[in-house]
């Protein structure tokens, strides 16, 4: 209580020892009501106003899409929108999984597709030795991207030299997106591509 006794008496003999004339001393003293009252107020609105944050509205990237074309022994063959580093058996998947009798085994069901390419599963037969055999739907086309060099071979003007070409041109670039793409290969020429195309298929 006397502090309090002794804080009021200073203000006191502080405020009667201002050398300002009353006028300016009523001034001061309304002026600093007020700059109290207002700072008062800001300090409560601002208590009592509850702060919300803006709604975190999340971005969305559109994945990329490719087209695939799922032929050959599968359940719905067809061309298929899929996105894109989907990868072969997403793509037969989507045509309603292989069909009976397919062949599964010649096709690298890891890989990752790109935009335009066509997935073409083969059947399966029985020989007459009882052994299980691929057999492609259609056999009349030779697949450039899974033939052998024997199947290569047998092609017009595709010699074994040509043949294992092909086969090595696939192991260090990967599989030709179109058939047009064979041209790359040392030895086939714009003529001898013209000669065999009609038998080729991706």
């Amino acid at each position: 209580m006397n502090h309090f006794t002794q804080a009021f008496e200073s203000m006191s003999n502080w405020w009667y020892e201002l050398h300002y004339s009353q006028i300016q001393k009523r001034a001061l003293l309304i002026l600093g009501v007020l700059i109290i009252t207002i700072s008062s107020l800001i300090v409560v609105r601002g208590n009592s106003h509850e702060v919300i944050a803006p709604p975190i509205v999340p971005i969305q990237i559109a994945t990329p899409e490719i087209f695939i074309d799922v032929t050959g022994a599968v359940n719905t063959p067809g061309v298929y929108s899929m996105p894109a580093n989907s990868r072969v058996i997403d793509a037969i998947k989507a045509a309603g999984n292989s069909a009976p009798g397919a062949d599964l085994s010649t096709i690298n069901l890891a890989r990752v597709l790109s935009d335009g390419e066509q997935i073409y599963v083969d059947a399966t037969i029985i020989n007459s030795a009882g052994v299980r055999v691929s057999k492609s739907l259609h056999s009349a086309f030779i697949n450039i991207n899974r033939a052998t060099a024997g199947q290569l071979d047998s092609l017009d003007g595709i010699g074994p030299v040509i043949a294992k070409r092909i086969v090595e041109y696939r192991k260090v670039n990967g599989p030709f997106t179109s058939i047009e793409d064979l041209q790359k290969v040392s030895g086939i020429g714009v003529a001898k591509f013209a000669q065999i195309k009609s038998k080729l298929r991706i």
